[in-house]
């Protein structure tokens, strides 16, 4: 299967060169030629599959010219070694836990299974991997764990200063070796345009083998539409589910968009946003206006610009009234994430992470009679420790298994917001 650019400027390439490459000159993002319909059977007999066999059959036809399937296995079954389990938190309304990987975020899936993709691609290149990745949160602790020590990769994270959590901070900064954190002055909206500008500057490109391991890479938006799979096979009322979906690159989402076009019976999708709320405001009345950046308690979903926009569009052959058919949004501001967090544990003595909870809250605000709603909790409340004992009004233990991380020493490299310092960091 070939990937053409979504700006149409490109020329169409293979599986490897698109996980390598990342990024189209023409500033697109690489997108499938074709979206392959799932075999009925499968979809009625999910329950049969374990989480990796679920992941073999979603991506072996977007892979197989350049992974073979044994090896596509062994990829699959390293990576998703975690469970990812659906619960119930109230009637109707249940969450996809996607905490349970080594970072305690649902980036772990996506970043594990770059992770490996490059590896494997990389015993056949002689020349080193620079992985450039800007991150809100929780992509740069992902992908810091998924590519530490791999073999022929180096990479770069730049992180807004004093904008992500102590803990995403401590996750992507202390593990030394080939990871090198970078520190800018400013938002997540200039990390991600620095990456992208890096990989059209040919000056980086003739010294640099340049990739990416955020949401833009195929490698690490494809296997995001898997635990939509996971997530319908454990359901026990499988009758018009809704998945509300935290959104900030909206890498998320249109992976879930990906798995119903490849045949699974979603009924519909709530896009569910903080203050920053481009894509809702798109929604309502079709217009696409970016606004500055602001900063709130939801700081993974602090984004104004979103990558995936584009993949949103081709999924829908760039139909506005093809996505709202079955696309909504929903904002919510800081007060009322917190309102939500404090009730929400009162009631299902259940604890939300500020993005978990602006999903829950879409639910309980727009979930229809017969409908089955399913929110993404999309990384462990202990990320976001000062929020949730500030919404319960109560301290909060921090969980054995992130204890011993916060005693370690943060190392990084502050940088202006500005390109030509981090092109002399790159070149130097």
């Amino acid at each position: 299967m070939k990937f053409y650019s979504t700006n149409g400027q490109s020329e169409a390439v293979s599986f490897k060169e698109a996980v390598i490459k990342s990024l189209p000159s023409d500033r697109g993002l690489y997108f499938p030629e074709e979206i392959p319909e799932l075999d009925y059977l499968f979809l009625e007999t999910l329950d049969y599959y374990s989480l990796p066999e679920i992941g073999m059959e979603v991506l072996r036809q977007f892979t197989k010219d350049d992974i073979p399937e044994q090896k596509l296995s062994e990829i699959l079954h390293e990576a998703l070694d975690f469970e990812i389990p659906v619960k119930e938190v109230e009637k109707n309304i249940h969450t996809l836990e996607l905490f349970h990987g080594p970072t305690y975020a649902f980036k772990d899936v996506g970043a594990r299974f770059l992770a490996r993709c490059l590896g494997y691609f990389n015993e056949t290149e002689s020349k080193e991997v620079t992985i450039l990745v800007a991150t809100s949160g929780d992509t740069g602790g992902a992908v810091a764990s998924g590519f530490y020590n791999v073999p022929g990769v180096n990479v770069v994270i730049l992180y807004p200063y004093g904008k992500v959590s102590d803990l995403q901070e401590k996750q992507l900064t202390t593990l030394g070796g080939n990871i090198k954190a970078l520190e800018v002055e400013g938002d997540f909206d200039a990390c991600q345009a620095m990456v992208k500008k890096a990989f059209l500057d040919s000056d980086i490109n003739s010294k640099l083998n340049l990739s990416s391991a955020n949401s833009i890479n195929i490698a690490r938006w494809l296997p995001q539409s898997i635990y939509f799979f996971e997530a319908y096979k454990q359901l026990k009322d499988k009758k018009k589910v809704v998945f509300a979906v935290p959104s900030g690159n909206y890498g998320n989402i249109t992976a879930g968009m990906l798995a119903k076009k490849m045949g699974l019976d979603i009924h519909r999708f709530i896009a569910a946003s903080n203050a920053n709320d481009t894509v809702p405001r798109y929604l309502r009345d079709g217009q696409y206006e970016v606004r500055p950046t602001v900063q709130t308690l939801s700081n993974a979903m602090d984004v104004s610009d979103p990558s995936n926009h584009p993949r949103m569009l081709e999924l829908h052959e760039k139909n506005f009234k093809d996505i709202i058919k079955h696309t909504e949004g929903f904002t919510l501001t800081d007060e009322q994430t917190l309102d939500v967090m404090k009730s929400c544990y009162a009631s299902n003595q259940y604890i939300l992470d500020p993005h978990g909870a602006i999903g829950y809250q879409s639910l309980k605000e727009q979930l229809q009679k017969k409908e089955t709603g399913v929110f993404l909790e999309t990384a462990h409340y202990c990320k976001f420790l000062s929020t949730v004992e500030q919404a319960l009004d109560q301290q909060v233990d921090l969980p054995d298994f992130v204890a011993d991380l916060m005693t370690k020493e943060k190392v990084a490299t502050q940088i202006p917001g500005d390109y030509e310092a981090f092109k002399e960091y790159l070149l130097s």
